[in-house]
């Protein structure tokens, strides 16, 4: 799945090649991402797309199935800092349940039915939203903490107990209604062009889930959600993040005292803004590039049209990945989780071998008691 954008622009396509016309002096798309091959990268995303999913789909559940562990055994009062990794978890996780839906989509087709469809497309981007978000808010706690250290704690509680879910869950929430409005599941041509020269053709069709616009306003939807994703899903929390930890790398680089903690922490900084940029920005300059070429702002070739979709396919699964970074960037690298995890680990396996012990001798109590029962009833008969 590839977020709706290559998919709306399928769609976009499909519904708008009868508005084409040699008069209008509009192109089909359709003839032309056909001669450009479009079967080919058609032919490396089913392939592609499931094998690099379901290493996501591995690798997301133990890494964020660990930290909701290990933050749900905690048994003091959470830090402010705790309760965001406890967020982000969330939200990493359930973006990751939806993959496996998206690979046998990818595979072969949309088997699922309409309410998973728009119960996934829902998921899928509550959490794509909040994930990023939550990585703001992150970074906010850490200017805060760092920048106003003596006279922030109250407004950092007010944001991780409050504001957290107003700038959040709501805002990604609220973003899930195009996916109410629209998602559908509708047959397609495997094919994607059963129109040739010679007239109508035959193709096999295959049902898809993805969202469905009205067909005169297609190009204008497609548009508007491109852009809102870069805007709110890429541009405003990327710059939340690298201004507060450039004021952060700015902060800790003044003064000689702890020199090699503020060495430790810098080098913790540079990674986590390197590794979100690193993530979704090729991905964001991939759907940018190719909305401008879907409005003629870019003029289009067909080798361009080829390397974008090829660029698309690949930089959405780099994207993708940074939910499996997360729990080792925000939690892993932490020593104070390290050894929560260990303490919680150990713990659990203590009490479960502590069960064991238990249930063995209530067990051996049980028999012994039930021998005891049986012989005094053999010697009063």
């Amino acid at each position: 799945m590839e977020y709706d954008f290559p998919y709306d622009t399928v769609i976009f396509l499909e519904n708008s090649t009868d508005n084409f016309s040699e008069e209008s002096g509009d192109f089909d798309l359709n003839d032309f991402q056909e001669a450009c091959g479009g079967d080919t990268n058609s032919d490396f995303n089913k392939i592609f797309h499931p094998t690099v999913y379901g290493l996501i789909f591995i690798l997301g559940i133990v890494g964020n199935g660990l930290v909701v562990l290990v933050m749900g055994f905690q048994k003091k009062v959470k830090t402010m800092t705790d309760k965001y990794r406890l967020h982000l978890s969330v939200a990493d996780l359930l973006f990751v349940l939806t993959l496996p839906f998206w690979a046998v989509d990818a595979a072969k087709s949309w088997y699922f039915g309409h309410f998973l469809c728009v119960s996934v497309h829902m998921i899928y981007t509550i959490n794509l939203y909040s994930s990023v978000l939550i990585l703001a808010f992150i970074s906010l706690d850490r200017y805060l903490a760092i920048v106003h250290a003596t006279d922030s704690q109250a407004t950092r509680k007010l944001l991780a107990n409050r504001v957290v879910y107003v700038g959040v869950w709501l805002p990604a929430a609220i973003l899930t209604v195009p996916d109410f409005l629209f998602a559908q599941v509708q047959n397609v041509s495997s094919s994607k062009f059963p129109i040739t020269d010679g007239g109508a053709g035959t193709a096999d069709f295959r049902p898809i889930c993805q969202r469905i616009y009205p067909e005169e306003k297609s190009l204008v939807w497609t548009v508007v959600f491109r852009f809102q994703h870069i805007l709110v899903g890429f541009i405003l929390p990327g710059l939340v993040i690298l201004i507060c930890y450039c004021i952060i790398i700015s902060k800790l680089s003044r003064g000689a005292k702890g020199q090699a903690l503020k060495r430790r922490a810098l080098k913790t900084t540079v990674i986590l803004i390197v590794c979100f940029f690193s993530c979704w920005l090729p991905y964001c300059v991939g759907i940018f590039l190719d909305t401008l070429m879907m409005l003629n702002v870019v003029p289009v070739t067909c080798g361009l049209q080829q390397a974008v979709d090829k660029w698309i396919s690949v930089t959405e699964a780099l994207a993708y990945f940074h939910c499996c970074l997360n729990p080792i960037l925000y939690a892993f690298l932490g020593v104070k989780f390290k050894k929560t995890a260990r303490s919680t680990l150990t713990l659990n396996s203590s009490k479960s071998s502590q069960k064991v012990t238990l249930m063995t001798k209530m067990r051996g109590q049980i028999s012994s008691v039930s021998t005891e029962s049986e012989s005094s009833s053999v010697l009063s008969s």
